[in-house]
């Protein structure tokens, strides 16, 4: 397969509260962003159509779709990979799944400078989604695992003598988190993520070879399955 250089990517996001796209072509990058929770499915195709028109090409002049993979909200993550779905069947695109804890570790790297990036989205059910990244050459890579817990079971695997930032609605959440180190400094603008960064993590991860096809898109949820309490009584 033979890529534009530099690379034309279309990177979509609805995990979380925020619904986003954005279109790097030819080093310039188009974006569109609401915080629309409950009209995700209505607000991304027109987005998309939007920053296609701007950048005045079709979506078959793209590289490569990607897409927010999770975690974050369940039926987010349904929209945006089924949607992301029907953009790369149309044209036999190739997609690649990008994390949303990666995405507002990026923001923090690329707007805020910072080296060493601890964030947490709100998973309900008093848990949270984290994922704790440091900048290597620009790229926010993941140290440990991502992880959903307990607030209480989340542990620090970053350098907790030198500066954190921190991002996402878990630290608004849940307080404690911040006390994990003295160094953890909150960056209040990075709330949910934004796919104008997904665009440095696909392109990295498209040198790498991640991109798969359509029929291999993953998403990824971490809560997986919930388990109920028996109550008395019941089998």
């Amino acid at each position: 397969m033979t890529f534009h250089s530099p690379l034309r990517v279309l990177a979509l996001d609805t995990c979380t509260e925020s619904c986003s796209a954005a279109l790097s072509v030819d080093g310039n990058l188009f974006t569109r962003i609401a915080d629309a929770p409950r009209e995700h499915s209505q607000r991304l195709l027109p987005m998309v159509d939007e920053v296609l028109q701007e950048a005045n090409i079709s979506l078959a002049d793209i590289d490569v779709i990607a897409y927010g993979r999770g975690p974050g909200s369940f039926t987010g993550i349904r929209i945006c990979t089924s949607m992301t779905q029907g953009l790369a069947l149309g044209c036999d695109l190739p997609v690649i799944g990008i994390s949303t804890l990666a995405a507002m570790a990026q923001m923090a790297i690329t707007e805020h400078g910072a080296e060493q990036v601890f964030c947490a989205i709100d998973a309900r059910m008093n848990e949270v989604y984290v994922g704790q990244f440091i900048a290597k050459n620009g790229i926010a890579t993941l140290i440990g695992t991502e992880q959903v817990c307990l607030p209480a079971d989340v542990e620090l695997h970053l350098d907790s003598s030198k500066s954190i930032k921190a991002c996402g609605t878990g630290f608004d959440a849940y307080p404690s988190l911040t006390a994990l180190s003295c160094m953890i400094e909150e960056v209040e603008a990075i709330k949910y993520p934004d796919a104008k960064a997904m665009i440095a993590l696909a392109e990295f991860g498209v040198s790498q070879g991640l991109q798969t096809s359509v029929d291999d898109l993953a998403p990824v949820y971490l809560r997986d399955t919930v388990t109920w309490k028996k109550l008395p009584g019941r089998e």
